[in-house]
């Protein structure tokens, strides 16, 4: 049985009713993340582990779409979707409850440290050509945008409801962690990744029942790394990133800590303090791990 999602998301850029009349096939992969959070790398993880060669045979962007995207209309989405053979595996930024939950389909929740997220976000608009990205536009107003440091201390406070804020993003993930034990969800940790590559799609693999001989794990492992994906940037980065006057600025560094490093004692509390009243204890204990 199909769940209906509960919530619609909309802005000028996504749309998550144009789930509504997406139709499912047994074997989906729903990829749903917050900005900044390891989505392309999720998705280079699931196009390695579908195709099992370490170079995917379409843009990252072609082979999994993002679906609630405004940019493409979304008859040409499902059309492109459709015409697929392959096990699909498909990008939204959309939460859980604004998706059609299918017991057939595979939904990955992928989480990153939020003061990290932030940083991520910042070097991204800082490295866009604002004349092209309305988003931009939008979040960066008189196309100046104040040190990272300010900026940083400013999206802590934010009491907004952007798909880049913070009370989006824990909303996104504590909806993700009340479903993590139905069999259908799995949620990655932005470290793992980072600490494990190999644990982690290995750990990826099983969850999805894909197999893989293990003479092909070390140059599939090898393709996910970060520089590795760095230098197939053109063929990796999603079409948003079209705005970038570099695309290789979309895998910067991706390392985690930075977010704190840029913090006092005092302005880290507020921080937690936040994050205390938007998510659980124990998703919060997941998701801080290995931080002060």
């Amino acid at each position: 049985m199909i769940h209906r999602p509960a919530q619609v998301y909309r802005t000028p850029e996504e749309d998550s009713t144009r789930w509504h009349d997406f139709e499912f096939r047994p074997g989906d992969i729903v990829i749903s993340t917050g900005h900044k959070s390891g989505t392309t790398w999720t998705q280079m993880i699931c196009a390695l582990l579908v195709f099992q060669t370490p170079e995917p045979p379409a843009p990252l962007a072609e082979l999994s779409p993002w679906l609630d995207h405004l940019v493409t209309p979304a008859d040409e989405v499902y059309a492109l979707l459709d015409a697929q053979r392959h096990r699909r595996f498909i990008k939204t930024h959309t939460p859980l409850d604004g998706i059609p939950l299918d017991p057939g389909v595979t939904y990955v929740v992928v989480a990153r440290h939020p003061l990290d997220v932030a940083v991520s976000r910042y070097h991204w608009l800082d490295g866009v050509d604002q004349e092209e990205s309305a988003t931009a536009v939008s979040q960066v107003g008189n196309g100046i945008i104040p040190p990272l440091r300010e900026w940083l201390l400013a999206w802590i406070g934010r009491n907004d409801w952007q798909p880049d804020s913070l009370n989006r993003l824990f909303w996104h993930l504590s909806d993700a962690w009340t479903r993590r034990h139905e069999p259908n969800v799995a949620l990655v940790h932005y470290d793992d990744l980072s600490t494990d590559l190999e644990r982690e799609m290995r750990r990826l693999a099983a969850l999805l029942g894909i197999t893989v001989a293990d003479r092909l794990w070390p140059e599939l492992v090898r393709a996910a790394t970060f520089g590795s994906m760095r230098s197939q940037a053109d063929l990796l980065v999603p079409r948003t990133a079209s705005a970038l006057k570099d695309s290789r600025t979309f895998f910067r560094q991706g390392r985690s800590g930075a977010g704190r490093e840029l913090l006092t004692d005092g302005e880290h509390l507020r921080y937690h303090e936040r994050a205390a009243d938007l998510a659980p204890p124990d998703l919060l204990s997941w998701l801080h791990r290995g931080t002060p």
